[in-house]
């Protein structure tokens, strides 16, 4: 379950940010969220001090890839 700050015609995700600078960890929630849901586009938006976006993309068919090579429970 993920709260996005925006969810734009269940297309794209943004996430919205007021700090110092975009943080690795801001990225990663990001991805996370992407890599999550259907969606396959996403915007970090951050206005700190220096208003600044990063647009990430994860597309479906690498989603699909990832599922179905999990480690299998044993």
């Amino acid at each position: 379950n993920f709260k996005a700050d925006l969810v734009v015609e269940n297309k794209v995700i943004i996430e919205l940010k007021a700090v110092w600078c975009i943080d690795p960890t801001h990225e990663a929630q990001l991805m996370n969220y992407l890599k999550a849901t259907p969606i396959e586009v996403g915007f970090l938006l951050n206005f700190g001090n220096k208003p600044e976006f990063k647009r990430f993309a994860f597309d479906n068919s690498r989603k699909n890839r990832t599922r179905n090579n999990a480690v299998k429970p044993g």
